[in-house]
């Protein structure tokens, strides 16, 4: 069956583009074509205005819809969240587990395992592991006594998972290069996060086929004009991805600014949510492995004050880049679907709208509020 998406001005992923039409055929995008060659008799949804995009792409869900994934690792608990961020325009994400004991991270595999088989959960397209091999002095809102090294059966477990993305972050200056490029070399995308890692410590991860950085500014060695650090490291490297928080409390509109110079060719800065459960439902406090945590001002909070990740959705941070940092909301929809699907190499399914692509999509008003989804063609409001 096909079906036509008219009335909307599209962004493709490259260009806007006006008086064109969306050709949906068996949950794929079959074509894009000007209106005005549309036969009157075809099927046609239509669009009250606004721009059709590419479905938004996060590699860091930590949960949404009163579910935490460290909380909740099965499968019920992927699909609330999955279908609580498609609210937000998000067609594909990562669930993500924290640092926590070796049961949850197995746990948290097999479920996002069941989720992906014959796409059981629509939009889970992975699984990320932020953790447990982490530096304990950049532990941020991580369990301390969770924290561990990265053994060489822990490489062969991870690269056996049979996931067909998974995502680690892993700390540079905690795990040898060595078994970085093992788990590389076995399939797993490795990102370097939560270190004090020198800006030598960082390079020698990249040369071992570390691809990103997690939640840049966050958690992690700073620039300094003589130490570099991990920051530097990150904004120097010109093939490492970064992903960032854009929600004004995380880092400051001001560096993230000059971290949008830093990047902006060949645009290797994206968009991630770190969403907690907090988001897309009334709840205001949630425990994490013990401990309480609030919901306070749009932040995310342990009690002693350490952001714990985000109360943020994807098209709230679509709209801080258009809004606070004067971004062109081109390159905002690409930070939020084509770059991390370029990051996570779901690019050749996802964030263009294409012939042969995913019909992934984010129907948006001319506020850049979410009115409606589509995962591989069927739409949801």
């Amino acid at each position: 069956m096909r079906t036509l998406l008219v009335g909307a001005r599209i962004f493709d992923g490259e260009r806007f583009l006006d008086d064109h039409a969306v050709v949906l055929e068996s949950g794929s995008i079959a074509d894009v074509v000007p209106t005005a060659s549309i036969p009157a008799d075809s099927e046609r949804e239509t669009l009250e205005g606004g721009v059709l995009a590419p479905g938004f792409v996060d590699a860091q869900v930590n949960g949404g819809g009163g579910v935490l994934f460290n909380a909740q690792p099965d499968l019920n608990g992927v699909a609330v969240i999955a279908g609580t961020h498609r609210e937000f325009g998000t067609t594909a994400l990562l669930p993500t587990v924290i640092t926590d004991a070796p049961e949850v991270m197995a746990q948290a595999i097999d479920a996002v395992r069941q989720a992906t088989a014959k796409e059981r959960v629509p939009g889970v397209a992975g699984l990320h592991l932020e953790g447990p091999f982490l530096a304990p002095g950049r532990k941020g809102a991580h369990a301390a006594g969770l924290i561990r090294k990265m053994t060489d059966a822990d490489v062969e477990h991870l690269a056996s998972t049979g996931l067909e993305t998974l995502l680690v972050t892993i700390a540079p200056d905690q795990v040898e290069p060595r078994l970085i490029r093992r788990l590389v070399d076995g399939g797993v995308t490795v990102s370097l996060g939560h270190s004090d890692a020198a800006y030598e410590e960082v390079c020698a991860a990249v040369d071992a086929g570390a691809r990103g950085v997690t939640h840049l500014f966050n958690a992690m060695s700073p620039m300094g004009h003589r130490a570099p650090g991990m920051v530097g490291a990150a904004l120097d490297c010109g093939d490492l991805w970064c992903g960032i928080i854009a929600d004004g409390h995380h880092v400051h509109p001001a560096v993230l600014r000059n971290a949008l110079r830093a990047k902006a060719l060949p645009g290797r800065l994206f968009l991630v949510t770190d969403a907690m459960p907090t988001v897309g439902c009334a709840q205001e406090r949630f425990v994490l492995n013990g401990r309480n945590v609030r919901r306070q001002n749009g932040k995310v909070m342990l009690e002693d004050g350490t952001l714990a990740g985000s109360d943020l959705d994807m098209a709230q941070a679509v709209r801080f880049v258009i809004d606070q940092l004067a971004l062109a909301p081109s390159e905002a929809l690409r930070m939020a679907s084509l770059y991390p699907a370029q990051f996570l190499r779901l690019d050749r399914q996802r964030g263009y709208i294409r012939p042969g692509y995913r019909a992934d999509l984010v129907h948006l008003d001319d506020n850049w509020n979410v009115r409606q989804t589509w995962i591989a063609g069927k739409g949801a409001h």
